[in-house]
């Protein structure tokens, strides 16, 4: 609670002794002041648990539906009985369904049933669970149970619940807070204690011992820390990047490195079928053209080696072209039934699938990376030199190239029954002998933003480095036209033979890799961060769950990102776009910079008030020159200048030239302590000579140096604000206006113990703060 904070508590002990020593208007005054200051940090609290509401519904698991006839994404609490879930690899489970169909699928149940192993689900109306991670496979299933009647909602369990450590931030903001306090704390008592002691006067000496408690203690600091954090994060989500949490935010400025995937990231995930290219006759067909007899046989094939009911681009692109071209006639087999489905493997990058055609013979169909293709066709290396020379000649021109096979009829590669025979499949793909019919080279444009998303990053000292399973040859094109360094390109045969001391030697070179598969992004994330780099890795697999983890700051694809990875990751991409991952570089940096501006702030006006409520301890008989009344006054034009005013301020236009801050930077670095001290130091010695102006009484000295510190608080505002925006102005318009207020009314002078000021003390004010602030301004330009 906001009432129990260190300065409310303190507020409430100074009533106390007011009260007990008779002062019950001052008590009744300082009571007041903690009810405001309570509730300025409630409406604090308040904006940030906005902030946090928005984000928890942003962050909220979708679930894939079909839902009378049509298709719709929802939040997971808008699934209704009765609809169809769709299940594809990544997915989590979104309530308990009865399967309808399936294929291949195996669910990951460890969150309901502890087992780690992965269980096959194939059986219709099997139940499976809420809660259940699709490890690999697909099919549909019908919601019988949702919510609290789920057996995940009978046990309680929610993935909401994980909550992340304290970030680097928030420890050392909890360690600064932890220790000032306590030495604070201690030197109030011990002060109060010799004080009270030597003048007899123990109401007083514990009065000017709270009141320095109050002065020093930081208490805006975790505030400040926490608000900043939470509305920055969901300044993120407004521009599409939703932080699963607001710590995530902090990570951002410490960026030097932006891995990511190439296909849907820097290109649009648009596919379509810009070139075929026949085997070995080389006959080439462009988008646009009549699509001739000898074409047919490579599309026929492609179709034959993709899913029924595609999500990736590229087999949908193949659909397009199919449906587009070759509808109505022989070369499309929609009643054909599957009979076997081979994936795709980390040492061949092959998607292979076995039919029972209308005679009950065996036909089978692959498409895949050229060099796998020729490798499983056990081409003589001359002619798979030129196959794969065809390949690059398509690559060359950014396309992105498949090669497509069909198996040999009746022939086995080694012993065995002929595949029409009815004996035993082979369990793997290289059981079959195969031969090429052609290529499918598919265009995906590049974003039209992402040359100058990388140009700004580059600028901001951030490396950007492109990931991709396409080939070397595609991959430098792509590169080239997105503004990518030339270099060299690292593959995945590569990287399998490189020792992880030498990759890291050598991995400052290279911007691209090429024919990476998603586990081996867990061994770049490592060798760039063994290199030295703060890494923020992209991915939207569920092999891409070990590096998102890894890696400084994950970030997950909203759109096409699997629930595993969302979950891995404290970045989520909501439209998949680079442009939008550099945009919130550039946010991070700019709640960064804002938050060290607030806490330089905080530092600079708590050492004069700090100073002021010291000198009533150091000097026996010497009155209280700032009263706990006063002291709770200012929280009033600090808490919401370090809140409100600097939270709000624009980037600096020179921001995203600057490098990337040092993620080992302190709380408090060197040039704040600098500046912070310099500017503090300044108005300290300022109000001190207010305070001990002579030939002037008490009331007055106190109304002068409570002025200067009304009128610098808005001014070390500007200073540490951006001069040019109005948001800064008028945060300096607090303490003025606060000032001007207490001008006008007596009776509140009367109130707050101060004495009326005549004209020549208000000069004398002016004279002193305007000077106070120059020199400040002054000493702050020199050190910058």
């Amino acid at each position: 609670m906001s009432f129990l904070e260190p300065t409310n508590l303190l507020l409430l002990a100074c009533a106390v002794i007011y009260g007990l020593i008779g002062e019950w208007v001052d008590g009744g005054i300082l009571l007041v002041f903690v009810v405001g200051i309570s509730l300025l940090d409630a409406v604090q609290q308040q904006r940030s648990n906005r902030a946090l509401a928005e984000l928890a519904r942003l962050s909220a698991p979708r679930a894939h539906v079909r839902r009378d006839g049509q298709e719709l994404e929802l939040p997971a609490d808008q699934v209704r009985l009765g609809d169809l879930l769709r299940l594809e690899e990544g997915d989590r489970v979104a309530a308990d369904a009865a399967l309808s169909e399936a294929v291949g699928l195996w669910l990951d149940e460890s969150l309901l049933t502890g087992e780690s192993l992965p269980v096959e689900r194939s059986t219709p109306g099997e139940r499976i669970l809420a809660g259940s991670l699709v490890a690999s496979g697909r099919g549909w299933a019908e919601v019988v149970a949702i919510a609290e009647a789920t057996e995940l909602g009978q046990l309680g369990r929610s993935l909401a619940t994980v909550k992340p450590p304290p970030t680097r931030l928030q420890r050392q903001t909890r360690h600064l807070t932890s220790r000032l306090t306590v030495m604070a704390l201690g030197l109030c008592a011990a002060l109060a204690v010799i004080q009270g002691g030597m003048s007899g006067n123990w109401p007083q000496a514990l009065l000017a011992a709270l009141a320095l408690a109050l002065a020093v203690l930081p208490n805006e600091i975790p505030v400040v820390l926490a608000l900043f954090l939470a509305l920055g994060a969901l300044r993120l989500a407004r521009i599409g990047v939703l932080a699963r949490w607001p710590a995530a935010v902090e990570s951002l400025g410490s960026a030097t490195v932006l891995a990511v995937d190439k296909t849907g990231t820097l290109t649009e995930n648009r596919m379509a079928v810009q070139q075929l290219l026949t085997w070995p006759e080389l006959e080439r067909w462009q988008a646009g053209e009549t699509l001739e007899e000898p074409f047919h046989p490579v599309v026929e094939m492609a179709v034959l080696a993709s899913r029924g009911d595609p999500v990736d681009a590229m087999e949908l692109a193949i659909q397009r072209l199919a449906a587009d071209h070759l509808d109505g006639t022989e070369h499309l087999h929609p009643d054909w039934p599957l009979e076997r489905e081979y994936p795709l493997q980390s040492d061949l990058l092959v998607f292979s699938r076995l039919w029972r055609d209308t005679g009950g013979g065996l036909q089978l169909a692959a498409k895949g990376a050229p060099e796998a293709i020729a490798d499983l066709c056990h081409l003589e290396a001359e002619l798979s030199a030129a196959l794969l020379a065809a390949a690059d000649g398509l690559a060359a021109r950014g396309l992105r190239v498949l090669a497509v096979a069909r198996g040999l009829k009746g022939v086995p590669l080694h012993t065995g029954p002929p595949l029409a025979s009815g004996g035993t499949l082979p369990e793997h793909v290289h059981g079959y002998l195969f031969e090429p019919v052609g290529f499918v080279a598919l265009a995906d444009p590049l974003r039209a933003d992402v040359p100058a998303a990388i140009a700004t990053a580059r600028a901001a000292g951030v490396r950007v480095v492109m990931i991709t399973g396409d080939s070397p040859v595609t991959a430098r094109s792509i590169a080239d036209q997105a503004g990518l360094p030339a270099g060299p390109v690292l593959s995945g045969h590569e990287l399998e033979a490189i020792e992880p001391q030498a990759l890291a030697a050598s991995i400052s070179e290279v911007s691209v890799f090429a024919r990476v598969m998603p586990q081996q992004k867990l061994q770049l994330v490592r060798a760039l961060q063994a290199s030295g780099e703060v890494v923020a890795m992209t991915g939207d697999g569920v092999n891409d769950a070990p590096a998102l983890k890894a890696a400084d700051i994950g970030v997950a694809m909203g759109k096409r990102g699997s629930a595993v990875a969302r979950e891995s990751a404290d970045l989520v991409l909501l439209e998949d776009t680079f442009s939008d991952l550099v945009q919130a570089l550039e946010l991070g940096r700019r709640v960064d910079a804002n938050l060290h501006r607030a806490l330089g702030y905080t530092l600079a006006i708590h050492l004069p008030i700090a100073a002021l409520g010291l000198v009533p301890l150091l000097l026996p008989g010497q009155a209280l020159i700032l009263l706990p009344v006063h002291i709770a006054l200012l929280h009033l034009v600090i808490d919401p200048a370090c809140t409100v005013v600097f939270e709000a301020l624009p980037a600096s236009p020179g921001l995203m030239r600057q490098p990337p801050r040092p993620p080992e930077a302190p709380l408090f670095g060197p040039d704040t302590w600098r500046h912070s001290l310099t500017q503090g130091a300044v108005v300290m010695v300022a109000a001190l000579v207010l305070a001990f102006w002579p030939d002037t009484d008490a009331e007055s000295r106190r109304s002068l140096v409570f002025s200067l510190l009304l009128l610098s608080g808005g001014g070390l505002v500007w200073l540490n604000g951006d001069p040019h925006s109005p948001i800064t102005a008028a945060g300096a318009g607090i303490g003025l206006g606060l000032w001007l207020l207490l001008m006008a009314i007596p009776g509140l002078q009367q109130v707050l113990t101060l004495a009326p000021l005549q004209p020549a003390q208000i000069l004398t004010l002016m004279i002193t703060t305007a000077v106070a602030l120059l020199l400040a301004g002054l000493l702050n330009r020199q050190l910058t």
